[in-house]
């Protein structure tokens, strides 16, 4: 497996997003791999949640990371991440 970099960009956002290095990591590892713009690659997966984020109860959250796959290592440029499920 190549090297897992991030840019300042999404270690300044995933805390804001509620996503950690962890789950990223494992997003690209063992998540779909789908082309994203102007030549980065996307890797998407869920996970269970059964949490609050931001006072709302939610059953799942997908984390999508926006990578540069590079010949030695990935770069993630942003991560992106979406509730599911729950109730208000």
């Amino acid at each position: 497996m190549k090297k897992i970099v991030f840019s300042q960009h999404a270690l300044e956002q995933m805390p804001d997003r509620g996503a950690t290095r962890e789950e990223v990591e494992i997003t690209i590892r063992d998540g779909e791999r789908t082309a994203a713009k102007t030549g980065r690659v996307a890797f998407r997966k869920n996970f269970v949640f059964l949490q609050y984020w931001k006072e709302h109860y939610y059953e799942a959250k997908q984390i999508m990371s926006v990578v540069v796959d590079k010949d030695d290592r990935i770069i993630v440029i942003t991560v992106y991440v979406f509730y599911f499920g729950g109730k208000r």
